[in-house]
């Protein structure tokens, strides 16, 4: 059993609580038009050309983007950061990409995780089966749930699928009893207009009040460089950044319902 992985991220501090490994695994069923990590799209290994500058010549170096993983291997990374997980209450991040396109990987290394007192937290559209769903909800510690339109038209225009599974996923592992935060990717002129973020307020205490903390993460453009060297189009250019008053007003909103609120993850 192998997975494909394209990083493993040491010290990281926006993927959960404490400090944490993420492992992000290759392959999404979703094509989001602000994606951050095209290079996770692909289920494949892939290329990516670099430039590089020295001494005013340019070199062109070819970079392999994934790599074969067997879960143990996998976990000889994460072992060598136990005591700063440890010492700072972190643990184990698997973001993408999609994690559970691996789902019998996934299903493996969670039991891995498991075994060795690893907290592990999955970073996922909810844009699966209920069957792989089922496999490895009792595996995981917290979902951090992506939530990016309510609205299925808009919802399928901007990201290629159906918003229906993931709600219907998501109330499945909220009446399930599982600890869920819900990550809310705050782009400009897609989503962040005064009445989604009414409707998803509301959506979030009257369907999932078993729901007490959201992560705002604000759309940034500094993956738009991985984009060209992918020969991808990248669909937000021109876009601007989140205001930061707005920001703080939609912060605000989450807060006055009685929600914890982190913006950044």
């Amino acid at each position: 059993m192998k997975g494909l992985v394209f990083d493993i991220k040491r010290f990281a501090i926006h993927d959960g609580s404490g400090i944490r490994v993420t492992v992000f695994l290759k392959g999404c069923p979703l094509s989001c038009w602000w994606c951050h990590n095209p290079e996770s799209r692909s289920p494949e290994i892939e290329t990516m050309v670099r430039d590089q500058k020295v001494n005013g010549k340019v070199f062109h170096t070819r970079e392999q983007i994934g790599k074969w993983m067997t879960p143990a291997e996998v976990m000889d990374e994460i072992e060598r950061e136990r005591v700063f997980m440890e010492e700072s209450g972190g643990g184990v991040t698997f973001s993408g990409g999609e994690p559970l396109m691996q789902h019998k990987f996934m299903e493996e290394i969670l039991e891995m995780c498991k075994v060795n007192f690893f907290h592990t937290a999955l970073d996922t559209t909810g844009f699966t089966s209920r069957e792989v769903l089922k496999s490895i909800m009792d595996k995981v510690d917290v979902f951090l749930y992506d939530i990016k339109h309510l609205d299925d038209k808009e919802h399928k225009n901007y990201t290629g699928v159906s918003n229906k599974k993931i709600l219907d996923n998501l109330k499945f592992l909220h009446d399930n009893n599982k600890h869920i935060i819900v990550r809310f990717p705050i782009i400009p002129g897609i989503n962040d207009d005064e009445e989604h973020i009414e409707r998803l307020n509301d959506y979030i205490k009257k369907e999932l009040p078993g729901i007490k903390e959201v992560d705002i993460l604000p759309y940034h453009n500094i993956a738009e460089h991985k984009y060209e060297k992918l020969k991808m189009p990248y669909l937000m250019s021109g876009n601007r950044k989140p205001d930061a008053l707005n920001i703080k007003s939609i912060q605000q909103k989450f807060e006055n319902s009685g929600f914890l609120v982190k913006t950044g993850g």
